[in-house]
């Protein structure tokens, strides 16, 4: 398919998707209030005995094909069961693809969830989903993962609460912008301290530049509380300035960031490739005590020549950057404690299309994969079945709305809780779906 770099095939450019999904850094360098994103942190009850107490999200956006990673059909007939051959995981009979040899070797730290089914084929509207765990409603945007943790356990002020690296569909939605992610905008290079505008001071800014900026902004902030109807963005910058400079000026934020302070040991089981890196950062800002993460792999859009994308791109980053950042957070004994979750917006369809020379599969969203690991989730088994030819559900369907459910039933947060958009509005926080008690037990 002839396509623009970075385009969806529906047309949507990664880079203007991406600025919907987070705020980006840099406020008091120059780029507006974006900080405020962050920095407002909500009262909320303590955490559960138990439970997860901070959350990673892995977005593959372009949709995964189910049948060549984690869900392979080797006995559906040609057309549909692909190019790869499957490998045993470390649990006795269950297969996974070859090009995934590292995640099959640590499959007892993590479950697949199979034959998730939505209706959602646009990749917008499938993203909107798989980010909420609610379906998408035109007068309502929901919140996303991170966001709902941020509010409900809050973190000190010298540390961000939410980083998107670089960049995610994690969305505030009708929480508000205190609760957006802070983009990283770029991702750390091996061995190298990682700089993020706003949190690295960088070349000629000063803590005396810094102070003036935030006097400025809470000028403007007294200026805008006189104005009769504050909106919700106005709402999420009144507590901009000491949070925001003390967070921008705080030595825990910045080595938090700072890759290059890992042990080599530790480090090296990180490869170079970019997303690996990221894994690495997640992991030391976990470890830091920033409550929720997300990571972007993108590239799975793959309507043509499907089998060299995955075989010689996408799934060597997945499987090196995964399996080390599970193995990395249980050696740091942070994997019990963190709740993870992998996931594209839908799969790809069973038949292989043969509209081009190289083969390809298109949207799927009838059934699809996700992960889940970390905090109470049991490795090591598969949750659900897909039929003979992955094309749907082999029996009851699994809808993300279910899987979002039992994401923060792992985080100790009740689904089923209502919260309240700017207006007052009663808004349940999954609208559908019930915990997987599988995935725990």
């Amino acid at each position: 398919m002839n396509m623009k770099r970075n385009q969806y095939c529906d047309g949507i450019r990664r880079r203007d998707f991406m600025r919907v999904g987070g705020v980006a850094v840099g406020g008091l360098s120059g780029c507006g209030f974006s900080l405020a994103s962050y920095l407002q942190l909500a009262a909320a009850g303590q955490v559960q005995d138990g439970y997860a107490t901070s959350g990673i999200f892995i977005d593959l956006s372009g949709g995964p094909s189910h049948l060549d990673t984690f869900d392979p059909k080797p006995d559906a007939p040609d057309g549909i069961r692909g190019d790869f051959k499957t490998i045993e995981t470390c649990v006795p009979g269950v297969r996974v693809s070859e090009h995934l040899p590292k995640l099959a070797s640590h499959f007892d730290k993590y479950a697949i969830v199979r034959g998730v089914s939505h209706t959602l084929a646009a990749h917008r509207l499938g993203s909107e989903y798989i980010n909420t765990g609610s379906r998408p409603l035109a007068s309502l945007e929901y919140p996303g993962y991170g966001a709902v943790v941020c509010k409900e356990r809050p973190v000190a002020n010298d540390i961000p609460p939410f980083v998107a690296i670089p960049n995610g569909g994690q969305r505030a939605g009708f929480l508000g912008i205190q609760y957006a992610p802070m983009n990283t905008s770029d991702t750390p290079k091996q061995g190298k301290p990682f700089n993020v505008r706003g949190i690295s001071l960088g070349t000629g800014i000063t803590v005396e530049q810094l102070d003036r900026r935030q006097n400025l902004l809470r000028d403007l902030d007294t200026t805008f509380s006189s104005l009769e109807g504050r909106d919700q963005l106005l709402t999420g910058l009144d507590k901009f300035g000491d949070k925001a400079f003390s967070m921008l000026t705080s030595e825990r934020a910045r080595i938090a960031f700072d890759i290059s302070k890992e042990s080599p040991t530790f480090a090296a089981q990180f490869g170079p490739d970019p997303f690996e890196q990221s894994c690495l950062l997640a992991v030391r800002l976990i470890e830091s005590g920033v409550r929720f993460v997300s990571l972007s792999l993108g590239g799975w859009d793959n309507h043509t020549d499907i089998f060299n994308a995955l075989s010689k791109k996408l799934l060597p980053k997945l499987d090196g950057g995964l399996s080390s950042l599970f193995v990395g957070l249980q050696q740091k004994g942070l994997l019990s404690s963190t709740a993870i979750m992998v996931s594209g917006e839908f799969g790809r369809t069973p038949k292989i299309n043969t509209r081009a020379a190289l083969g390809g599969r298109d949207h799927y969203p009838r059934c699809m994969f996700m992960l889940m690991a970390g905090g109470r989730v049991q490795g090591g088994q598969v949750i659900g079945a897909s039929d003979e030819t992955a094309s749907g559900p082999a029996n009851d369907s699994i809808s993300p709305d279910d899987v979002a459910a039992s994401f923060y039933h792992n985080l100790g947060i009740d689904h089923k809780q209502e919260f309240h958009t700017e207006t007052g509005r009663p808004i349940t926080l999954v609208r559908d779906g019930d915990v997987v008690n599988q995935l725990f037990s």
